[in-house]
């Protein structure tokens, strides 16, 4: 049953933080196992993405129809609903982030994102990383991430297949070195986790890419924004967002220039 005041369109409660957390946990199980059985198969790549995509985005809008009927919900593999964009509280969900990465066996870098977004801003979130069973969340909030250890240059995250300039250009400023890893999620985390100290996206993504990530991270006590600094805005009519900026926060007035060119 939804809590009294989810049910009235009202601020984030402890329980949407739990409900956040529980959800992406379940469709991170769902994913091991459909995975596992479907590799039994023999099938793998865009085949078995697909069909994480499409069980994964069934089990979250089906719990959120009932833990929370009076919210709005915004899924990458669902359809949008314009009537999102008069509702204070929109559940914002990536089934299967890292589509690709799932079906390349045995990659563990993807993730499921659920956040709720009130007013717009991205108050609750989780992320699952299924495949290292571990699932991040803003209650309780990770701990701030540890310096690096070994004292080495700074790890700037970019995407396997295309990394962007302004990437580049963080980490010749920083005196980094780029590192490649899957999803935005996994990429995200990394950075909450302490694995790496600055994740810069220039190549453009949706509202659900990020928003989970976003919610954890700022949870985390990290540095969350566009690349040029300003504040992300979620449940818009158009969902694209150009650029993401997730950072230590020590570390963000640095990137922002140097990604900006400023």
């Amino acid at each position: 049953m939804a809590a009294p005041s989810a049910a009235r369109g009202g601020p984030a409660t402890d329980d949407d933080h739990a409900l956040a957390a529980r959800l992406a946990t379940e469709a991170g199980r769902l994913l091991v196992e459909l995975r596992s059985r479907m590799v039994a198969r023999g099938v793998t790549g865009r085949l078995l993405g697909d069909e994480g995509d499409a069980a994964a985005h069934r089990l979250l809008v089906e719990r959120l129809a009932t833990e929370r009927p009076d919210d709005a919900v915004l899924s990458e593999e669902g359809r949008d609903d314009p009537g999102r964009l008069s509702r204070p509280r929109v559940w914002i969900v990536d089934p299967l982030d890292g589509t690709r990465e799932f079906g390349e066996v045995p990659r563990t870098d993807w993730a499921v994102h659920v956040a709720l977004a009130v007013d717009g801003d991205p108050v609750v979130g989780a992320v699952a990383l299924p495949a290292s069973d571990l699932t991040l969340a803003t209650r309780p909030a990770p701990p701030p991430p540890p310096a690096r250890a070994d004292g080495g240059p700074a790890r700037v995250l970019v995407s396997r297949s295309r990394p962007p300039a302004a990437a580049a250009r963080v980490a010749e400023a920083l005196g980094g070195e780029l590192v490649p890893l899957g999803s935005a999620g996994a990429k995200a985390m990394a950075v909450v986790l302490g694995d790496a100290e600055v994740y810069p996206h220039s190549g453009g993504q949706y509202e659900w890419d990020s928003a989970a990530p976003v919610a954890v991270a700022r949870a985390a006590g990290l540095h969350a924004s566009r690349l040029d600094g300003s504040p992300l805005l979620y449940n818009r009519a158009d969902t694209y967002l150009p650029d993401l900026l997730i950072c230590r926060p020590e570390l963000a007035e640095v990137v922002i220039a140097a990604a900006t060119g400023g």
